[in-house]
């Protein structure tokens, strides 16, 4: 019996030290409910319910935050609206040099 007990003491122990080290290296947009130092105090006077509540409700899944989502060039609004735009320059830029090359020629025809 005193074995099991050592054994649990030190796994509850293995356990915390990896959230604590969890909570310090996670990126502070991922993490949810609580600021960081709040999560290190609720998990060490809470050892076994306050990991449990980190890795529940403290931590963001990788996949909803952090990163964002790639998008092919064809479906990022941003893209798309830059091309617009730098069609419409290069469209202005064409009408500007036509209009300079039309004055050019009516001077040299005068």
């Amino acid at each position: 019996m005193p074995r099991l007990l050592v054994v649990l003491a030190f796994a509850v122990v293995a356990v915390d030290v990896f959230a604590i080290v969890d909570v310090i290296l996670t990126d502070r947009r991922r993490v949810r409910a609580l600021p960081k130092v709040l999560w290190l105090l609720v998990i060490l006077l809470l050892p076994v319910i306050g990991v449990v509540l980190w890795f529940m409700l403290g931590k963001a899944r990788s996949g909803s935050a952090g990163r964002t989502r790639t998008l092919a060039p064809d479906d990022d609004p941003d893209f798309l609206r830059n091309m617009r735009l730098k069609e419409e320059q290069d469209e202005r830029i064409r009408r500007l040099e036509q209009e300079l090359a039309d004055l050019d020629d009516d001077d040299k025809t005068n």
